[in-house]
């Protein structure tokens, strides 16, 4: 496979990882409509198990069925398209060898009454990525639950047999629970220390929401005001971020949150862009569009991170 410069210096900062490893987190960087450039739009599909289907899907009817997203993400030019084990085994044998599969490991659901415990169950396998062509396999730590630390474990656990085999791997890293408090879920410290605890998790990729310019811990807050550390807009806010992903050396897409508008979307893709973010991870904003709406969407965010809008 043919890489760029600025792809060959990203591996370059993975230096304790297998050429097969690296391959496949090349194969995300180098496909699609961003290929080679150092950003990524991936499409997640897991709302279903989160939320349910009707949620997720009754906005748009003909998202029910797996093969329209694995289409709409190959439509689309973008770099990878990430779900649970039944979506992905409905289509890996056409989309596999087309676009960069990510298989999303564990879930939770809408169900559940864990609150302060937050936690995922383990709904997939390494053996089932590799058996179905997969690039990556991903999964969700909540930083903050009263269960994040056999969370952790298991994130460890997953990514070293992920690597083992040559796959990249992905963690969202979602701060929930404990003493958190809802508007401390998107706050800039925690945000921070989550992508941070992802890197150190040995995380290849990292999934984080987008940061508010609240500071969650006391503590936390003392250090920023004595750094005098800018997190006044959106797009220094991801620069903060990225610093704590070892100073910019580790790869950090940034979720589209719930349904928004067109504008809003753009908005947040250029603070991204601007803050140097490696790109977005867009779910709701895109399968509860139709698919014609999806795509032009898309493709603008696509624009806006190769600078032309």
């Amino acid at each position: 496979m043919k890489t760029t410069q600025r792809v060959r210096k990203i591996l370059s900062y993975y230096e304790g990882d297998s050429p097969g490893t690296k391959t496949n987190v090349a194969r995300i960087l180098m496909h699609g409509k961003l290929g080679g450039s150092g950003k990524m739009v991936i499409l997640p599909v897991d709302q279903g198990f989160e939320h349910g289907p009707a949620r997720s899907f009754a906005p748009n009817p003909p998202a029910y069925d797996p093969a329209y997203h694995a289409q709409l993400a190959l439509d689309a030019g973008l770099n990878a398209y990430a779900t649970p084990l039944g979506m992905i085994e409905s289509i890996a044998d056409t989309y596999a060898p087309q676009i960069p599969l990510i298989l999303k490991l564990n879930s939770a659901n809408s169900l559940s009454r864990q609150k302060e415990g937050a936690d995922q169950a383990i709904t997939g396998s390494v053996k089932d990525a590799l058996r179905l062509g997969c690039a990556a396999v991903g999964l969700t730590i909540y930083p903050g639950s009263d269960a994040a630390y056999s969370m952790f474990e298991e994130a460890r656990e997953v990514v070293a047999e992920a690597k083992a085999h040559g796959l990249a791997s992905v963690i969202w890293s979602y701060p929930r629970g404990g003493n958190l408090s809802k508007e401390g879920e998107t706050a800039i410290d925690v945000v921070a220390y989550s992508a941070h605890m992802a890197a150190l998790l040995g995380a290849h990729i990292i999934k984080v929401k987008l940061p508010t310019e609240h500071i969650e811990q006391d503590d936390a807050r003392k250090a920023y005001d004595n750094a005098k550390v800018d997190v006044s807009t959106m797009s220094a806010r991801v620069e903060h971020v990225m610093q704590a992903v070892f100073n910019g050396k580790r790869l950090v897409v940034f979720s589209g949150g719930t349904t928004k508008g067109d504008d809003a979307v753009y908005e947040d893709a250029r603070a991204i862009r601007d803050g140097g973010g490696n790109g977005s991870i867009i779910g709701r904003n895109t399968f509860q569009r139709d698919r014609e709406r999806a795509l032009a969407m898309l493709n603008s965010v696509i624009s806006i991170y190769q600078g032309r809008e």
